[in-house]
C-alpha cells in the first residue's frame, strides 16, 4: 500500500526501485545536494513512521538514511546479534520471531511489523537484538547506521524521546485510564479546545444571549445553562460546514469530553435533547460577560473554530458511541461503528457479519500515560485489542522491546484463540492511546455464532458451497414478501455452485424492479474466478432446464422449468448490461448471445410467457452483433491519444482492448519508429512490431524512460503499457547492452516558460468548468471492469485499463501543472496571484463536485517545491490562507480519509470522485483478503470490492448537466487550454526552480 499523498503516482508502471527519491538515497550522504534532500523529504514526510517527527529531525534523516529493498523470506538480523542499524518500514511487512532457546528453529512469530513501524532502537546501548526479523513479503526499508542514529539521538533527544521505545523493562501502570464503560474523561482541557469553548460562549452571548440563562426543571433551578437541542440548532445556523444534527452533536461532544462544556448532572454523552449543559466559564458565580473587543474577536474566529470542531467532532462522536454499554447502542450507532470497522486493516479479512457483530460488542478503552501496562506476559488472555490511536511496545521478559505496533494494528487475539497465556507484555509507547477492545466471552460467542449459522454443501466429502444465515433487514421482513426473518448469503464456493445458487434463489416477482445486490456482485466480479469463455457454456447448459422433480402435477413441473428459464434470461440480460459494448471484444460472447437468443426465441413459440423478455434480449443481440461486425471491418485508430496532439480536443470515446494505436517507440540515438498495434498489445508484441520496422531484433528490450532519466525494463507479458507511462515518459527499445546509455529526449523536459500570460486572463470559474467537462468525459469512459482488472492485475485478464489509466494520469497532470506554473513564475507578486488563482479554481471544482481535480490542485499546492516558498505564502491574503487551510483539512488522511468520506457522503450525483482513494480502498480489500479459501472462491471478498465499484456507478448515476451561466459563453480557448497542459514531471527540476526563486535561508 502506498501513502495517501503518493497514491496517485501509481499510474506509472515502472517499479518503485527506479523512483527518483531512491536514487537520491542511494548516493553517499556527503554527495547529497539540497535538491536531493528536498526530494527525499517530499517522500518521507508522508510515511507513517515519520509523521510525528519534527521537520528538522526529518531533514537530518534525509541526509543520513539509506534505502534497502528485500525479497520475501530474507532474514534481516537474528535474535542475539549485536545491532548495527535502525530501520523504518516504507512498504511490505516483516515477521518478528522470538525463541526461548538458542535454536532459531524454535522461534515463534509473535507479531508482524507493517508500513510505518520502526525498530532497532537497541543500537543506542549495544544490547543484543531481542528477536529475529524476517521479511513476510517484498519490503522497502529506510536504514540509519548506528553512529548517525546515536548522533541524531544526542542532538534531537527532546523530539525523539516520545517517538522511540522507552528504556527496556521500564513499565509503570499509569494512573488514568478509561476501561470498559467507565467515564473518566479528560478534565484538563487543551488550550485549543479551551479557546474554542470561549469563542462559542462569547458568540452565543453576542448573537443569541437568551440561550444562556437560569432554567427550572422539577422545582430545581439550574444556573446559566443552555439546552442540548438549542445548542445543536444554533450550531447548524452558523456555518455551512455543519451538515447534520449528528455532526453538531459530535462537535459539542468534543467540548464535553474536555470539560469545557458540562452536563448539569455530569452525564458524559452530549444529547440532542431537552437536557441542560453549562460552559466552564459559567460554573463560577457571576461569570463576566464578554467585552465588545472579545465579542469582535470571537466573531472573527468563529468560522475557524467551527472548522476545527467539525474535523475532530466525528472522532469524539465515535468515542461517545463506543463508551455506551453495548445494550444501549441504537441502530444508527451500530451503523456508524460498522462504517469505522470497514477501514481498520486488522479487520479487513473478516466477513461483513462478523464486523456487524463486533459493532455491537466493541468497547472503547483509553490510557493517558506512556509506560502504562495493558497486560503482562504470562497472564490469562481476556481481551483482544485494536489500536485506534497511538502505539504500543511488545515487551518480552529478558529481551525487552521486540517490536512496536501502531494505529490499525491488533494484538492479544492469539491468547484467546489458543486459550493460552499472554506471550508478551504490552506497554503504551506514547501518551493518550485509544483502543477498541473485544472481551473473551464476546469473542468466543461471535465465533460460535458464525459457525452455528454456517451451512456447508458438500460433494464427495468436499465443501462446494458455504452459506451464512443472516437476519433480513427489518424493512424486508415487515414487507411481508419473505416468509422467513433470515436469508442465506454466499461466503465461498466453486464458481459453478455459486452460479447455481443465484439462479435458484433469484426473485421473479414483477414488482421487484431493482436487481439483487448479490446477483450484481456475481455479474460484476465473475471475471476474477470464471471468465466469459467458461461462464457462457455454463449459462447455455443451465437454460434448457427440464423438470426433474418427482412430485407435483405436470403443470407445476412446467411452471418450475419455465421459472428456471426466466431466471437464466434475467441473468444474461444483467450480464450483458454490465459489460455493455465491451462484449464486442469477445467473439465467443457475441456467438453465445446469438445462440441464446435463438433458443429463447424458439421456446417462446411453445411457451408464450417467455415473450415478454424477448424484445430486450433481441435489442442487446442486435447491438452487439451489428456493432461487432462493423468493428471488425474498421478498427478505430487512436492517433497518439495518450500523448500530445489535437485529438485531445475531440470528444472522448471509450477505448477498447482491440482498438489500435499509432505510437512512437524511440531508439538510443533518439530516432523513432511509429508502430500500429492493438491498445492491449503485450510488450513482446510491441518489440515484435518494432523489430519488423527496424529489420533486426537481437535480444531487444522495451524500456520506460522518464524525464528524470529513471529507466525501467518492461516485462514481456506486461500489456497495454502505452497508457501507463509517466506524464512526459517515453518508450525506448534497445539491445540489453545499450540500456545504460539511454538518455531522455529534450522534449521530455517540459516547458521552460509558464503559461500564466494565457490563463491569467481566463476566469477561474470558466477554467474549473472546462476542467470538469473534460474530467467527466474521461471518468465516464472508465468501464466498471477496468477497476477490477487494475486491482487484480490486468495481465491476468489480457484486457486494457487505458480509460482508467488516462483518468488517473489526469490527476497527476493537474497536480504537476500547478507546481510547474508556480515554479516557472519568477515575479513574486505574480506567484501570489497564481496561488490565489489556483485556490479559486479548486473552490469552483469543489462547487462542481469535481473532487478529483479539487484534490489534484490542493496536492499540487502542498508539493514541497511550492510549500517551501515562504515569501510567496506570506504575502497571500489571510482570506485565501483560510480557504486553503479548509481545503487541506479535507485531504487529511487520518482515520482513512474520514474528512473526505464525510464530505462526499453528503453529495448527490453527478460526482467526479477522488479516484486514487477508491483505487486504494480496492487494493486494501484485495491485499487483506485471499481470493480463494481452501480452493473455493472467497465471495465475501468479491462482495466488498463490488461495493466500491458501485460507488463509481452511483457517482455516474445522473448525467453531468452543463452550467447554464457558463455554458452559453464561447469557451474554445479555455477548453483548448485545459486539455493541452504542458508540465514538468521531474521533481528534481521543480525543486531546483523553486530554490532559484527563493534560495534556502541561512
Amino acid at each position: 500500500m502506498i501513502s495517501p499523498k503518493m497514491v496517485a503516482a501509481h499510474t506509472a508502471s515502472h517499479s518503485s526501485a527506479s523512483a527518483e527519491w531512491i536514487i537520491c538515497l542511494d548516493k553517499r550522504p556527503s554527495e547529497r545536494s539540497g535538491e536531493d534532500v528536498d526530494i527525499i523529504f517530499a517522500r518521507l514526510k508522508d510515511v507513517k513512521a515519520f509523521e510525528k517527527f519534527h521537520p528538522n529531525l526529518l531533514q537530518q534523516i534525509c541526509l543520513c538514511g539509506f534505502y534497502e529493498n528485500l525479497e520475501k523470506g530474507i532474514t534481516l538480523y537474528r535474535q542475539g546479534d549485536i545491532g548495527t542499524s535502525w530501520y523504518a518500514v516504507l512498504s511490505g511487512s516483516l515477521d518478528v520471531k522470538v525463541s526461548e532457546t538458542a535454536n532459531h528453529q524454535d522461534a515463534v512469530t509473535i507479531c508482524t511489523l507493517g508500513i510505518g513501524t520502526a525498530f532497532g532502537e537497541s543500537i543506542l546501548d549495544n544490547t543484543p537484538r531481542h528477536a529475529t526479523i524476517v521479511t513476510r513479503e517484498y519490503s522497502e526499508l529506510l536504514r540509519i547506521e548506528q553512529r548517525e542514529f546515536k548522533s541524531l539521538w544526542e542532538k534531537y533527544r527532546q523530539f525523539m524521546a516520545g517517538l522511540l521505545a522507552p528504556p527496556y523493562g521500564v513499565m509503570e501502570t499509569g494512573p488514568s485510564s478509561d476501561r470498559s464503560t467507565s467515564k473518566n474523561l479528560n478534565k484538563v482541557p487543551s488550550e485549543k479546545i479551551l479557546r474554542a469553548g470561549k469563542i462559542l460562549r462569547n458568540s452565543i452571548l453576542s448573537r443569541a444571549p437568551h440561550m444562556i440563562r437560569d432554567r427550572k426543571y422539577h422545582l430545581k433551578t439550574y444556573r446559566q445553562c443552555c439546552m442540548g437541542t438549542e445548542l445543536v440548532d444554533w450550531l447548524m445556523q452558523q456555518s455551512p460546514c455543519v451538515h447534520s444534527r449528528t455532526q453538531a452533536v459530535g462537535m459539542w461532544q468534543v467540548l464535553l469530553e474536555e470539560g469545557v462544556l458540562n452536563h448539569v448532572d455530569q452525564e458524559h454523552n452530549f444529547q440532542d435533547k431537552y437536557l441542560f449543559y453549562r460552559f466552564l466559564d459559567d460554573e463560577q458565580e457571576d461569570a463576566p460577560l464578554p467585552t465588545e473587543e472579545e465579542k469582535k474577536e470571537s466573531d472573527e474566529e468563529l468560522q475557524d473554530t467551527l472548522l476545527l470542531l467539525s474535523q475532530i467532532g466525528p472522532d469524539a462522536h465515535m468515542r461517545m458511541i463506543l463508551r455506551k454499554p453495548p445494550g444501549q447502542r441504537t441502530v444508527d450507532d451500530l451503523e456508524i461503528i460498522y462504517e469505522e470497522l470497514l477501514h481498520i486493516k486488522a479487520l479487513s479479512h473478516l466477513s461483513t457479519t462478523v464486523k456487524r457483530e463486533l459493532a455491537g460488542v466493541l468497547i472503547f478503552e483509553s490510557h493517558a500515560k506512556a509506560g502504562t501496562v495493558l497486560f503482562n506476559q504470562g497472564e490469562e488472555g481476556t481481551s483482544w485489542y485494536i489500536i485506534l490511536k497511538g502505539s504500543v511496545n511488545v515487551v518480552i521478559y529478558g529481551k525487552g522491546v521486540v517490536c512496536t505496533l501502531h494505529e490499525g494494528d491488533d494484538f492479544g487475539k492469539l491468547a484467546l484463540v489458543n486459550d493460552a497465556p499472554r506471550a508478551a507484555s504490552i506497554v503504551l509507547r506514547e501518551d493518550n492511546c485509544h483502543f477498541l477492545r473485544v472481551d473473551k466471552e464476546d469473542f468466543n460467542r461471535i465465533l460460535r455464532d458464525v459457525e452455528a449459522n454456517t451451512v456447508r454443501l458438500k460433494e464427495h466429502e468436499q465443501d462446494v458451497l458455504v452459506l451464512e444465515k443472516i437476519p433480513t433487514s427489518s424493512r424486508m421482513s415487515n414487507h411481508g414478501s419473505t416468509p422467513s426473518h433470515y436469508k442465506y448469503t454466499v461466503m465461498s464456493g466453486t464458481p459453478e455452485k455459486i452460479l447455481e445458487h443465484f439462479l435458484e434463489t433469484m426473485r421473479l416477482d414483477s414488482n421487484f424492479i431493482e436487481s439483487d445486490p448479490a446477483l450484481d456482485d456475481f455479474v460484476l466480479m465473475h471475471c476474477v474466478f470464471i471468465p466469459n469463455s467458461q461462464l457462457c457454456p455454463l449459462l447455455m447448459a443451465q437454460y434448457p432446464f427440464t423438470a426433474t422433480a418427482s412430485q407435483g402435477s405436470e403443470q407445476e413441473k412446467l411452471d418450475y422449468a419455465l421459472n428456471n428459464k426466466r431466471r437464466v434470461i434475467r441473468l444474461v440480460l444483467q450480464w450483458a448490461s454490465v459489460y455493455g459494448d465491451h462484449l464486442q471484444e469477445e467473439d465467443a460472447s457475441v456467438a453465445f448471445l446469438e445462440e441464446f437468443y435463438v433458443s429463447v426465441s424458439d421456446d417462446s413459440r411453445v411457451i408464450p410467457a417467455l415473450k415478454e423478455q424477448l424484445p430486450e434480449l433481441e435489442k442487446i443481440v442486435k447491438q452487439n452483433s451489428e456493432e461487432a461486425k462493423s468493428a471488425q471491418k474498421k478498427h478505430k485508430v487512436l492517433l497518439r491519444q495518450f500523448s500530445i496532439g489535437d485529438e485531445r480536443l475531440q470528444k472522448r470515446q471509450s477505448i477498447k482492448s482491440n482498438d489500435e494505436i499509432l505510437f512512437k517507440v524511440y531508439c538510443a540515438d533518439h530516432t523513432y519508429s511509429t508502430i500500429r498495434v492493438p491498445v492491449s498489445a503485450s510488450v513482446r508484441e510491441v518489440i515484435s512490431a518494432v523489430t519488423d520496422k527496424l529489420g533486426s531484433g537481437d535480444d531487444l528490450i522495451l524500456v520506460h524512460l522518464s524525464s528524470a532519466g529513471d529507466k525501467a525494463v518492461l516485462k514481456p507479458n506486461d500489456i497495454s503499457v502505452f497508457s501507463t507511462l509517466s506524464i512526459n515518459g517515453r518508450l525506448f527499445v534497445c539491445p540489453r547492452d545499450q540500456f545504460d546509455s539511454l538518455t531522455p529526449l529534450p522534449e521530455q523536459e517540459g516547458p521552460s516558460t509558464g503559461s500564466i500570460g494565457t490563463f491569467e486572463l481566463m476566469s477561474s470559474k470558466d477554467l474549473a468548468y472546462q476542467m470538469t467537462i473534460h474530467d467527466w468525459e474521461l471518468f465516464n469512459c472508465v468501464h466498471e471492469h477496468e477497476l477490477i482488472y487494475h486491482t487484480f492485475g490486468r495481465h491476468n485478464f489480457k484486457k486494457t485499463t487505458a480509460n482508467l489509466d488516462l483518468f488517473l494520469r489526469r490527476f497527476n497532470e493537474l497536480q504537476l501543472w500547478v507546481v510547474t506554473e508556480i515554479c516557472l513564475c519568477s515575479q513574486l507578486s505574480k506567484r501570489v496571484q497564481l496561488l490565489k488563482k489556483f485556490i479559486k479554481i479548486a473552490a469552483h471544482c469543489k462547487e462542481y463536485k469535481n473532487l478529483n481535480s479539487f484534490f489534484a490542485i490542493i496536492m499540487g499546492l502542498s508539493n514541497p517545491a511550492v510549500s517551501r516558498l515562504s515569501q510567496t505564502w506570506e504575502k497571500l491574503p489571510s482570506k485565501f490562507k483560510k480557504f486553503y487551510a479548509e481545503f487541506e483539512s479535507l485531504m487529511d488522511p487520518s482515520r482513512n480519509h474520514r474528512a473526505y468520506r464525510l464530505t462526499v457522503a453528503k453529495l448527490d450525483p453527478p460526482i467526479i470522485p477522488f479516484m486514487p482513494l477508491l483505487i486504494k480502498d480496492m487494493t486494501f480489500t484485495h491485499e487483506g483478503n485471499k481470493t480463494f479459501i481452501d480452493s473455493l472462491v472467497n465471495f465475501e471478498k468479491m462482495r466488498m470490492i463490488a461495493n466500491t465499484v458501485r460507488i463509481v456507478r452511483y457517482c455516474r448515476s445522473q448525467p453531468f448537466n452543463p452550467d447554464a451561466s457558463v455554458a452559453i459563453k464561447n469557451h474554445q480557448e479555455v477548453r483548448s487550454y485545459v486539455r493541452q497542459l504542458n508540465v514538468i514531471d521531474n521533481q528534481r527540476t521543480l525543486s531546483q526552480l523553486s530554490h532559484r526563486l527563493e534560495p534556502r535561508r541561512a
